[in-house]
């Protein structure tokens, strides 16, 4: 129960240190923002390897895509890949709940990075033009979109469908998908309950290119994901 407590509360005072000496960087250029950033994912990996004893395997760095645009889909289990992935790939365009940029200060950042946001709960003009506002984010820089396909959070065991959107994203951009499988809720699940002395495994699977159609690519992507979460876990 200490360790637990400790890690939190390091974890939190880390998180909002970084966050209130980087608040001069908003009106700076987009790269030093990001670089607080890659901060955050090395400070919740420092923290998970003192507090809980964790234990954070990468495979398959070699099937990371390079020279050429793609967008990550990535499983969803903790609050842990939304930081620590910034620190393995070049700073991904997240694709979040509109919830989230209107959190103080954490909100500001997000938008400072170029998130995208989608109101899940209505649809909006804002929502119908999704897809536009990812292929301008997409021109503008050379950082992948990242898109976590199930929608929320998920519990290790829970197999939910992938949600259409990603499949919506894979038609319209037409560029490859580099799928990701992070078993981080064996660890820091949503409901709280954080186990110590376990491991995470984020397992970085080759790419699927352009050329599926839109229902053939979600199922795809999410047996692949599943598979990979079922031999990791």
């Amino acid at each position: 129960m200490i360790q637990k407590s400790l890690f939190l509360f390091f974890f939190f005072l880390g998180i909002s240190i970084i966050s209130i000496l980087f608040l001069p960087t908003l009106l700076m250029p987009t790269k030093i923002v990001l670089f607080g950033g890659k901060l955050m994912g090395k400070w919740s990996s420092i923290c998970l390897k003192i507090f809980l004893q964790t234990n954070i395997i990468i495979k398959g760095r070699e099937n990371i895509i390079k020279d050429q645009k793609f967008f990550i889909a990535c499983s969803h289990q903790s609050m842990f890949e939304t930081f620590y992935l910034q620190t393995i790939f070049n700073s991904p365009i997240f694709i979040l709940k509109h919830e989230l940029i209107k959190l103080p200060i954490f909100g500001w950042y997000l938008k400072k990075i170029g998130s995208v946001s989608v109101n899940r709960n209505k649809i909006s003009k804002d929502n119908l033009g999704l897809i536009e506002k990812i292929k301008n984010a997409m021109k503008i820089s050379n950082r992948p979109i990242i898109i976590f396909p199930q929608g929320t959070r998920v519990l290790p065991n829970e197999t939910v469908p992938f949600k259409k959107g990603v499949g919506r994203i894979y038609m319209e951009l037409k560029i490859s998908c580099q799928p990701v499988a992070i078993n981080s809720g064996n660890v820091w699940p949503k409901n709280g309950k954080l186990v110590p002395k376990r491991t995470i495994t984020i397992s970085i699977l080759p790419m699927v290119k352009p050329g599926m159609n839109e229902a053939e690519f979600t199922s795809f992507i999410e047996d692949k994901i599943y598979n990979e979460l079922r031999l990791i876990n």
